[in-house]
């Protein structure tokens, strides 16, 4: 199925590792043009840009510290510049963190706000910007199920991810008379080679607590999530917006 993504420039925060460079890639490979946003992995959203670039024909590797306006407005018009107009933004980059709530501190929820809450926002406003001006846009944003359902131990992450769900909605009503959809995926645990580092590596009575939790008995796997991700990117989901849709093995099923 052509999916109608061939030449569209393609933005992922939080690219240079894990499901957001899984999902940079998986746009190159219906040749969209995608850009991998990275902070601090460098050394893999460029490795990614460069097998991105063999796909489609060109890729980008940008930096950027969302808590900033300025790396933030950098790196938006180093993208179209070099690029081309954005005509999709996926948002994946996010702070998080477990920890029992009484035990969390000022700095550890500032820390998420700052990247979640606030970078998303600072991002997403540049960007909205220009496709508000071409009249035409999809925003795609990613988010744990934990803040649409609640999760122990994660009451900061939940909070912060919930404000992500909030912001699909606003702008899908806001932005809808520009031209541009905004739609949410909501995802379970989906292993990726930073899984362990993320998550900590589980022991094997801790995993299969863990898979208890899913019907389906597994976890999610970044090509569970990717294919969502297009589709929601795409001039087939036209008349889509304002969704917050969960690919998370049923782990939650309101």
């Amino acid at each position: 199925m052509d999916l109608g993504l061939q030449g569209q420039v393609v933005l992922v925060t939080g690219a240079g590792q894990g499901l957001g460079r899984e999902i940079g890639l998986a746009f190159a490979r219906e040749g969209a043009l995608a850009a991998f946003h990275y902070r601090s992995s460098g050394r893999g959203a460029e490795e990614a840009a460069a097998e991105a670039g063999g796909l489609a024909g060109a890729a980008l590797a940008v930096q950027a510290d969302l808590r900033s306006d300025d790396e933030v407005a950098a790196a938006v018009e180093a993208v179209e510049s070099q690029l081309g107009p954005i005509g999709v933004l996926v948002n994946n980059a996010a702070a998080t963190g477990g920890k029992p709530f009484l035990d969390t501190t000022p700095d550890d929820w500032a820390f998420q706000v700052d990247v979640t809450v606030t970078g998303t926002l600072r991002i997403t406003q540049a960007v909205a910007r220009r496709m508000v001006e071409r009249k035409a846009g999809a925003i795609v944003s990613l988010m744990g199920d934990s803040g649409r359902v609640g999760e122990s131990g994660l009451s900061v992450t939940a909070t912060t991810r919930a404000g992500t769900m909030a912001l699909t909605k606003s702008l899908a009503k806001e932005l809808a008379r520009h031209g541009l959809r905004a739609n949410c995926v909501s995802i379970g645990l989906v292993e990726t080679d930073r899984f362990d580092e993320h998550a900590g590596a589980p022991d094997e009575e801790r995993r299969e607590k863990i898979l208890a939790q899913y019907p389906l008995r597994r976890l999610g796997r970044p090509s569970d999530v990717t294919p969502l991700v297009l589709l929601l990117a795409s001039p087939l989901s036209g008349w889509i917006t304002g969704q917050v849709i969960s690919v998370n093995g049923g782990y939650a099923m309101t």
